[in-house]
């Protein structure tokens, strides 16, 4: 795994797929020292342009940028999110549990197939149109 992210750290989530929204909502209720900010690709107003990502490879897999501009993508970008959290903690346990030599490669291959199925989950019906009612926390984004 790369160096831990210096927080804060902005995790970029499809906002309209239900899964993905799902989890990274779970992550921001948690997140009790403001490490984690969330950016909803799917905003018509989101502009990839400042990351040097495309919008192709954002929605491909999650992605987690940290104060110092380090990227994580897929599994990576899970443990980035988790090192937001206490080592006693589940997320604490799941950052350690990821590196292991035999999980890695497994967390991996399991999340490639999801990440190849993803476009297919159902989508999250908008609940609101003004979006005031997004999810997660109202930061500007670093």
């Amino acid at each position: 795994m790369p160096d831990k992210p210096l927080f804060p750290l902005l995790i970029f989530y499809d906002g309209g797929c239900s899964v993905c929204a799902r989890e990274v909502e779970h992550y921001l209720r948690r997140d009790r020292d403001d490490h984690l900010i969330g950016v909803d690709i799917s905003d018509p107003d989101f502009d990839p342009g400042p990351y040097h990502i495309s919008l192709k490879d954002f929605m491909y897999e999650l992605h987690a940028i940290d104060a110092q501009g380090r990227v994580y993508r897929g599994v990576e970008a899970f443990w980035a999110i988790w090192q937001a959290f206490p080592a006693s903690t589940l997320f604490g346990l799941l950052g350690t549990f990821i590196t292991l030599p035999l999980i890695n490669p497994l967390a991996r291959l399991g999340y490639k197939g999801f990440a190849n199925i993803r476009p297919y989950l159902p989508k999250r019906k908008p609940h609101c149109s003004s979006g005031s009612c997004r999810i997660g926390k109202d930061h500007d984004q670093v």
